[in-house]
């Protein structure tokens, strides 16, 4: 009898457990070394700091952070299909084509991977934030222009939200940039989270 009983009360205290792990859905956040926790502890990282604030403000999400430093958009779109497949996500953040960027790639690949891996992300039923990507004035003011504005026409002709670039506010900012120039620091990863989050919450409710 009492193991019954001992039995019964696990049961009874898995079942909670289990029907909350059920009810989460996934945020798969596609990025480069951006959102890859470059240069700093990965629970510093803004993805990571995504993931408590969505508990703590009582959202039902995981976050997946599926960011690798160096990516780029033929990257991402390569490894976009498994992660829709395993994950299931009911969002899907894309932050990519900054080094599409810097290694001055054409714009059409760009634009064409981008819109292929929103296009892939909706039909499997997420809905999907596009982040601006921004890249240095060297190239060239056609290019740096043309490059940008994929991103904004993207968004309007696909219908997404779009997320300003994560280093619009930091970006000149003393002790929020790498020495490098271009990698955001640990401190400015909450300055990233509230850009994020400003646009991520309207799509959570």
């Amino acid at each position: 009898m009492r193991f019954v009983f001992a039995r019964l009360l696990v049961v009874l205290t898995v079942l909670p457990l289990l029907a909350q792990a059920s009810e989460e859905r996934a945020i798969v956040i596609l990025g480069d070394s951006l959102s890859a926790a470059y240069g700093m502890e990965v629970q510093e990282s803004w993805p990571s700091l995504l993931q408590q604030r969505l508990e703590e403000d009582g959202y039902a999400y995981r976050v997946f952070n599926s960011s690798i430093a160096g990516d780029t958009t033929q990257g991402g779109l390569a490894r976009l299909p498994r992660l829709l497949e395993r994950q299931q996500p009911a969002i899907v953040i894309i932050e990519l084509g900054g080094n599409d960027g810097l290694r001055g790639l054409p714009i059409g690949v760009t634009r064409a991977n981008l819109s292929q891996m929103i296009d892939l992300s909706r039909e499997a039923g997420a809905d999907v934030i596009l982040s601006e990507i921004r890249i240095p004035p060297n190239y060239g003011p056609a290019y740096t222009e043309r490059f940008t504005a994929v991103f904004h026409e993207l968004a309007g002709q696909e219908g997404v939200a779009l997320l300003p670039f994560l280093l619009e506010d930091i970006a000149l900012e003393p002790g929020m940039m790498l020495p490098d120039g271009i990698h955001p620091t640990a401190e400015a990863q909450p300055v990233i989270l509230d850009e994020v989050w400003a646009v991520l919450e309207p799509v959570l409710r």
